[in-house]
């Protein structure tokens, strides 16, 4: 018998009432780290090629250029550190949620039964602070895979392994 009975959306969970964990406020350094050397290599090539042309009209306009760059850096250090604290994940019996970015804020669930493959990744920065990035990678379409950047590698091992268990009873 087909049923299809409407359902009150009052009494559904709230993703909103999850509690949501902060990765790890070291990550914050290496996006800093990160920006800094970004910045500092435009600022580079802008000065090699103040210090290697001849146009008069580049050198009065370096220096707005210079300004230009270094305003783009400030806000995009303040929009990162303004996203950085929406930056939250949780692990429930059925599925991970992870919550990230300050001006587009996005909360995506990821059920354990999507998961098809699994990740660990450590940048050369990420070892020296003793982080890693777990990313989840889930079937079908595109946009539904996790990355979840900045926890300490101890958490990153742990939910790897409590995840891969998950998949192997699976098959």
């Amino acid at each position: 018998m087909f049923s299809n009975s409407q359902i009150d959306i009052e009494t559904l969970p709230k993703v909103e009432a999850l509690e949501l964990k902060p990765i790890a406020k070291k990550y914050f350094t290496i996006i800093v780290i990160n920006l800094v050397i970004l910045y500092g290599i435009i600022i580079a090539v802008l000065s090699a090629v103040k210090y290697f042309t001849k146009k008069e009209g580049f050198h009065t306009v370096f220096w707005y250029l210079l300004a230009g760059v270094l305003i783009v850096f400030l806000a995009q250090l303040i929009l990162y550190k303004l996203g950085f604290k929406k930056r939250k994940y949780a692990l429930r019996e059925k599925d991970i949620t992870y919550s990230h970015g300050y001006l587009n804020n996005s909360t995506t669930t990821l059920p354990f039964n999507r998961i098809q493959h699994l990740e660990i990744s450590r940048s050369f920065l990420a070892r020296k602070f003793g982080l890693s990035t777990l990313k989840i990678f889930s079937a079908g379409e595109s946009g539904g895979d996790l990355s979840i950047k900045g926890l300490p590698r101890e958490v990153a091992d742990s939910q790897y392994a409590f995840l891969t268990n998950i998949l192997n009873e699976r098959e």
